[in-house]
């Protein structure tokens, strides 16, 4: 069993994929709702000192969220995800992009498609996450960006706001 603070990240790269796997010490239904309503996924989704902001979230298939990641300057990156698959409070699937306000997608910037799967664990919930990439390049391109450190920045502010809400 994965330790309450550990998360692990394994790049495979032949495979163009990242799978990332935490401990959360909360239940599955509160884990869930992190992940899927905005006002819970806006608390933490953006790494400090930036934060999430959503402009829409239709969380179903063929539903979508599409949100920005605000900086401390006020900038915005804009993104987008469309949902293909959900079995509620089990795992959903989605393809992930970088876009305009409008929802667009941005061609010069890497397509990632996530599975996020939670399991019950003795005390608590497992999150694992794989994204996947159309390409080595394109894997590559969001590791330099930063993916890992935000992610997991991300992941530990998740755990702090299951804490509070528990």
């Amino acid at each position: 069993m994965i330790s309450v603070d550990k998360l692990q990240v394994v790049k495979d790269l032949p495979n163009k994929t990242i799978r990332i796997t935490r401990y959360f010490d909360a239940s599955k239904e509160q884990v869930w709702r992190a992940w899927t309503e905005p006002a819970l996924l806006d608390q933490w989704w953006a790494p400090e000192p930036w934060r999430s902001e959503t402009k829409s979230m239709d969380f179903r298939v063929g539903g979508r969220w599409l949100y920005a990641m605000v900086g401390p300057d006020q900038s915005r990156q804009w993104c987008m995800v469309n949902y293909t698959r959900i079995e509620p409070l089990k795992v959903f699937e989605g393809d992930d992009a970088f876009c305009d306000e409008q929802g667009n997608y941005a061609t010069d910037m890497p397509k990632m498609y996530w599975t996020t799967s939670l399991d019950k664990s003795e005390n608590g919930t497992l999150v694992t996450v794989d994204v996947r990439f159309d390409s080595d390049a394109d894997l590559q391109k969001i590791v330099e960006m930063g993916f890992e450190q935000g992610f997991t920045t991300g992941l530990d502010q998740l755990e702090k706001l299951l804490k509070k809400t528990a």
